[in-house]
């Protein structure tokens, strides 16, 4: 390592950074307390209650006046606390994502934040990475760059580092499409070119997803209705009576009750906070929407390096001249020569675990200096690179594919038949083989090597052993009914290992490359029914392999981590790119980052989403349920010529304790015991659909004929007052019960300790009740009175009752065959 490509110390960074500020464009764009209120403050329900207040000022009853004032105000407050929870989830999920560098300061190279990033600072840059900054090539090879983002020219330029006739200047944000080296960073932040010419980075906001809408588009249609039922009940109430205010009272009750507003903050925060608590299990949400489509993936496939197996490799075994054997330790003073080649094929700065597995027992020769680096491709599975030694002499030094390497040694296939014995010997024990093959030459190094005939020098066998939780995760996902598929460029036979030391199903065998480019996609359907185990997949042919699965009817899952995969990931219903190992491009193309690598954190998040949809579905019908009751109690008194139920108080009230249950009880529940226990649910299913709204309405309407028919009977013997406290207790009530009945879901766990906050809010608004009966002043406020112990008694069984017997014949009816997978009678 040279003086220059030390990097700089701590201290001068530190310095250095408080002096220009972070490597960022535009902060992240969160919304201030001020923006949250005056969202709110423009809302229906807002306006409705101010005019409410209006109303009952201009009549003189300033005690109500104030009361619904205090309301709206209680109202900005809940909704302020709510989305100040999503905005810090958001938050966290930035931090999450922040775009890592490898930097080297104090010659140590280590991962680092790209905000941290100061001029003067060193970072490795490689393919499929976006620049972090603008900066010099010092050192390295070649690169190929897509600077569209900057110029945009769609046309790659290509840069060397002290080239005579290239350019060595790299520009933040453009894609590094092809080779690797060291930049030494010129400018940061708003400094860069981009940031001159006032380009903003993508943040992890993503656009307004189609349930958002269609949840838009639905309380757009209630709200018009609750308009027109507004102005139906204002002109029959003033009609029928004459009490022209009253009617307007009236009427604005029933449009309060029937706006349903709780829909829109219910599903952010839902998608927030589930975002969030998948963030926690190491899987990062970038695309909001993809949440709902996680719960219900039918295939997972997934890669063996580094999601079932550990990533960390070590060397096992050599194989050369005929002979196997163990590699010489690390400290040797002469390294086994087929380790030596090895290393010279191996990036000097190595980031690939296999490379950083041989550089740690052989080293280049001091006097050796590389010339010329002819990476992998399609077509060529190997990496080549030419060193001049110190006699001016060029090696070349290759290792890849041992189909690669055979063909730059130009064997024939009886030159290969005892070195395919070895390579399937080495293969069935588990290891990952490599071939290896090196050229001596004099003179400049030829633009391609496959022009030079290599000398094979022999295999080398790479142990990775089995992630610990892989095989339970495993279990778990098929237990789950989602299958889970292994596609590699590994070797046949260590891909079989693999997968059956993983629990993955190998009774159909192995599916190669060279197999899935021969099938037609009529025969690849077929064989996808059967084959869990792919191998020797070039990345292209991950996209037909998604494509088929999608034709298949299946929900695919798909992992990924190089630029090539990018098109497999956009394609597959939840794309999902490795945080660890993944290219920048990967993750552009993928709606989910894999903080770990690991199938045990893919699986967790399948879990997660099954919660998630499950508790949000809940939540939706729920909010639906309880305001067919409160709209009915609202409107129909009026129409039946009886004495107001319900007034614009007593609905503020009840609306105050639906958000919070919502919002906490619901997206609090833990996941249904069940859950990883039953297939995926139907693609056809939807979360907010005809049928949970007609459950809801069910719910509701079950409420509602009990609470009204005990108003009515109650108005026979005694006040409207009283008949009206003893209704609004059973209307509670009823709310309340149903809550907890249906967020307990199907395993009816009612009494769990985990649900503290429904018994805050459910004591709470006990509290006040007991406090408006109690109390003369308040008791007027709300317009009742205390009723009889008796009566009081009835309404309270009464709503436990209708509640009760609305999550009965919920959990009692019919599973839909649309939400679960055939035969199976569970509902999702």
């Amino acid at each position: 390592m040279t003086e220059r490509t030390q990097g700089l110390d701590e201290g001068e960074a530190a310095r250095r950074l408080a002096l220009v500020g972070p490597n960022q464009l535009d902060p992240p764009r969160t919304r201030s307390v001020a923006q949250i209120v005056l969202a709110t403050i423009r809302e229906p329900m807002f306006g409705l209650l101010l005019a409410a207040s209006a109303l009952y000022l201009a009549v003189g009853d300033l005690a109500e006046g104030l009361l619904l004032t205090l309301a709206a105000v209680a109202t900005i407050v809940q909704v302020v606390f709510q989305e100040a929870r999503s905005e810090r989830a958001l938050k966290a999920l930035r931090d999450l994502a922040e775009p890592m560098v490898r930097l080297v300061r104090d010659g140590v190279e280590r991962l680092a934040p790209s905000r941290s990033l100061v001029p003067g600072d060193i970072v490795l840059v490689g393919e499929g990475q976006r620049v972090p900054a603008d900066g010099q090539l010092i050192d390295g090879e070649l690169l190929t760059i897509d600077e569209a983002a900057l110029t945009g020219e769609s046309v790659p330029v290509q840069r060397a580092p002290g080239s005579a006739g290239l350019s060595d200047a790299i520009f933040g944000g453009t894609l590094i499409v092809s080779g690797q080296g060291v930049a030494e960073v010129t400018a940061t932040g708003p400094r860069t070119a981009i940031g001159k010419i006032g380009a903003a980075l993508a943040t992890l906001a993503p656009p307004e997803d189609p349930l958002k809408k269609s949840i838009a588009r639905l309380v757009g249609w209630l709200g018009l209705a609750a308009g027109l039922f507004c102005l139906l009940v204002v002109v029959t109430y003033g009609l029928m009576r004459g009490d022209w205010l009253e009617a307007a009272l009236a009427g604005i009750t029933v449009a309060i009750a029937m706006i349903p507003e709780e829909f829109p903050m219910v599903l952010s925060i839902f998608l927030a906070l589930g975002a969030w608590r998948l963030g926690r299990h190491n899987v990062l949400v970038r695309h909001g929407a993809v949440i709902q489509t996680l719960g219900g993936a039918t295939v997972l496939c997934v890669d063996k390096t580094g999601t079932l197996t550990e990533n960390r490799m070590t060397v096992a075994r050599l194989w050369a001249e005929g002979a196997q054997g163990p590699p010489t330790p690390p400290d040797a003073s002469d390294p086994h020569p087929l380790l030596a080649t090895a290393a010279l094929a191996s990036a000097p700065r190595p980031v690939d675990p296999m490379d950083r597995a041989l550089i740690a027992l052989a080293c280049p020769p001091a006097d050796a200096r590389l010339e010329r680096v002819w990476p992998l491709r399609t077509g060529r599975l190997a990496v080549v690179q030419a060193w001049r030694r110190g006699d001016q002499s060029l090696l070349m030094a290759a290792k890849g594919a041992p189909e690669a390497i055979f063909a730059l040694c130009r064997l024939a296939p009886g030159e290969t038949t005892s070195i395919r014995a070895a390579l399937d010997v080495l293969a069935i024990d588990g290891l990952r083989v490599l071939a290896v093959a090196e050229a001596v030459g004099e003179g400049a190094a030829p633009d391609e090597p496959e022009v030079v005939r290599f000398v094979f020098r022999g295999l080398v066998g790479f142990a990775d052993p089995l992630r610990a939780d892989a095989a339970a995760a495993v279990r778990e996902a098929r237990a789950a009914g989602v299958k889970v598929m292994m596609i590699t460029g590994d070797y046949p036979a260590t891909a079989l290992n693999i997968a059956r030391q993983a629990g993955l199903d190998v009774r159909a065998g192995v599916l190669t490359g060279d197999d899935i480019a021969r099938l037609d996609q009529a025969a690849l359907r077929a064989r996808l029914a059967d084959v869990c185990v792919f191998a020797r997949v070039r990345p292209e042919q991950k996209l037909a392999l998604v494509e088929a699965l999608k034709a298949n009817g299946e929900i695919v899952a798909m992992t990924g981590d190089g630029v090539n995969d990018a098109p497999a990931l956009e394609a597959a219903h939840i794309g999902i790119a490795m945080g660890r190992r993944g290219t920048d491009v990967a993750r552009e193309a993928a709606d989910l980052i894999l903080l770990d690598d690991s199938l045990a954190s893919i699986v967790g998040g399948v879990r997660l989403g099954r919660r998630i949809y499950d508790n949000l579905r809940r939540a939706l019908t729920y909010v639906t349920a309880i305001h067919v009751p409160i709209a009915g109690l609202a409107l129909a008194p009026v129409l039946l010529g009886a004495p107001p139920m319900l007034f614009p108080v007593q609905v503020v009230f009840l609306e105050l304790i639906i958000d919070p249950v919502c919002s906490l009880v619901f997206e609090g529940e833990p996941s249904d015991r069940q859950s990883m226990r039953r297939p995926p649910r139907s693609p056809r299913a939807s979360l907010f659909g005809p049928r949970q709204i007609a459950l809801g309405v069910l719910q509701g309407l079950t409420i509602l004929a009990a609470v009204l028919a005990l108003y009515l009977w109650g108005l026979t013997f005694m006040s409207a007052a009283q008949a009206r406290a003893g209704a609004f207790v059973a209307l509670v009530i009823g709310n309340l019960t149903l809550a907890v009945t249906d967020a307990a879901g199907r395993d009816g766990r009612l009494l769990d300790a985990r649900r503290w906050v429904f018994w805050t809010i459910a004591g709470t608004a006990g509290a006040i009740l007991l406090l408006v009966f109690l109390t003369p002043g308040l008791a007027a406020l709300f317009r009742m009175a205390r009723p009889p112990a008796a009566f009081a008694a009835i309404c309270v069984a009464t709503g436990i009752s209708a509640a009760s017997w609305a999550w009965l014949s919920r959990r009692m009816r019919r599973p839909d065959p649309r939400e679960s997978a055939p035969g199976v009678g569970e509902s999702a």
